[in-house]
């Protein structure tokens, strides 16, 4: 079985071929475009053998059955065919080519998803000696035996995204640059996905979908295929990973659109943004310029609560969110740095109104450097239509976390003990704190978690004699030393 140590091996060694060539940054783009088409390739294999043993070998019933499948692969466009051709100097020019064939094939599916990789490029892969030199130990890197890509051997994994957090974990502080921002961890997104509670029927967006994964992983969560996914993406590498991830989980359905959400939302229908049951997403943090200066005209009225500052979209995308959920029975999940929580002005407006409307459901803070990229504590915050009552719930799960080396993580027992507090919804002694609306107005709104939830530990009294008793023993034992070391400075003559 291929686990994921071994294709963490593989991207590693493929990361060499890049190495002092492109910038870091750049690395993925072309690591997992490849893999992409190992993937495919592989899949297609699986499928090829799986028709010839049901046909008995027939290869003109197994011909007409590939034809009838989810995804078409051109002839010499696999992975096999271009390592072949590896050593050949226009192989820069041959992979792209089988890219745009792929495509082609696959347009409802994968159109413009390879539009913006270029294997021939010689201001990011050098000359054609070198590139195809480049390329050539690439391919010979992806030819890894122990690389079985087939759904069969790795089932469901996020593959694609799996090797995008590996790459943005190993290369935080370029390659990684704001990647947090694109994927959201693995164990947040489970609990985002958890708590929002997706069923069956539900339309699910992700307005800021960067590589798709919590998008996936919601959808995932509603235990069957009964359901539909939804996203936008503004960066176009990450709209083309989106895509593929997509593609690579049978999500062929799957409406994923290129565009700014605030400044040029596409999930349009009848003239009108489109409402859904759930709605999750991990904006940026913090956005500057995001759009105030149109704000106030948008056709939407997604901002008549107020403005957001300038140079801070947080409520911005989550007033998009919320004006996206529907009136029956939407729910909103949102990661948000703190501040969201307490900063005053036009944010404080927006936040009071909020839960003065009763759709502020809860908000749990997490722990610090759990994103790539961002070392600051972030929180959820969860919005609610036709809530049950009027108050929000409060979690601080900002303690209890396994310490990693380039990034912290929520345990198993992490995740479960939110989950279960969360749908308990009682108090839990420096842990957990249902608010009511009077607590709220108490604090003038502000949803900082200390306010609510008391952490603080008293410290263990002080036995005064104790601590005298151990100066005089310190006092002691340095009088012996400066005693013993005058006696050593006289034999030395000094």
């Amino acid at each position: 079985m291929t686990d994921q140590a071994t294709i963490n091996n593989v991207v590693w060694r493929a990361c060499d071929t890049f190495r002092g060539v492109i910038d870091a940054s750049n690395y993925k783009d072309y690591i997992l475009v490849m893999l992409f088409v190992k993937y495919l390739s592989d899949l297609h294999k699986e499928k090829t053998d799986e028709y010839k043993v049901r046909y008995s070998g027939d290869m003109e019933r197994v011909a007409r059955a590939m034809a009838r499948e989810r995804f078409v692969l051109p002839d010499e466009c696999d992975f096999e065919h271009l390592f072949a051709q590896r050593k050949q100097p226009d192989i820069g020019e041959r992979i792209n080519k089988a890219l745009a064939a792929i495509e082609d094939a696959n347009r409802s599916k994968l159109e413009g998803v390879f539009r913006n990789i270029d294997f021939n490029s010689e201001s990011n892969l050098g000359e054609t000696k070198e590139r195809s030199s480049r390329l050539a130990h690439l391919l010979e890197d992806f030819n890894d035996p122990r690389l079985d890509l087939r759904p069969s051997v790795v089932g469901q994994r996020d593959v694609i995204g799996d090797v995008y957090e590996y790459l943005i974990g190993n290369f935080a502080s370029d390659a990684g640059k704001k990647g947090g921002e694109f994927y959201t961890p693995a164990e947040v997104s489970r609990l985002l996905a958890t708590i929002v509670e997706p069923k069956a029927g539900d339309r699910i967006c992700d307005p800021c979908c960067g590589s798709g994964s919590l998008l996936i992983r919601a959808g995932r969560a509603v235990g069957s295929d009964d359901f539909s996914l939804y996203g936008q993406e503004l960066n176009g590498a990450t709209w083309a990973l989106a895509r593929m991830n997509m593609f690579l989980h049978g999500l062929d359905n799957a409406r994923i659109e290129r565009g700014d959400s605030i400044r040029n939302p596409k999930l349009i229908e009848e003239d009108r943004l489109m409402r859904f049951n759930v709605v999750v997403a991990n904006p940026p943090f913090s956005l500057d310029k995001w759009g105030a200066d149109t704000a106030t005209d948008d056709r939407f009225q997604r901002f008549w609560r107020g403005t957001p500052p300038k140079s801070r979209g947080d409520y911005a995308f989550i007033s998009h969110m919320v004006e996206t959920m529907n009136e029956q029975d939407g729910r909103v999940g949102v990661v948000v740095p703190h501040g969201c929580l307490f900063r005053g002005g036009s944010e404080g407006l927006i936040r009071q109104r909020f839960i003065e409307e009763n759709l502020l459901d809860g908000v749990i803070g997490l722990p610090a450097n759990l994103f790539f990229g961002v070392g600051i504590p972030a929180a959820l915050m969860f919005f609610r239509r036709n809530k049950i009552d009027k108050n929000v719930f409060f979690i601080d799960a900002s303690r209890e976390y396994a310490e990693g080396k380039n990034q912290n993580k929520l345990r198993e027992d992490d995740l479960a003990r939110i989950v279960a507090t969360w749908r308990a919804r009682q108090n839990v002694p420096k842990y957990a704190h249902l608010a009511t609306p009077d607590d709220l107005k108490e604090h003038d709104y502000n949803l900082n978690i200390p306010l609510y939830v008391d952490t603080y530990e008293e410290e263990a009294a002080i036995d005064v004699n104790k601590v005298k008793a151990t100066m005089a023993d310190i006092e002691h034992q340095l009088s012996e030393i400066r005693a013993r070391l005058a006696e050593a400075l006289r034999e030395l003559g000094a």
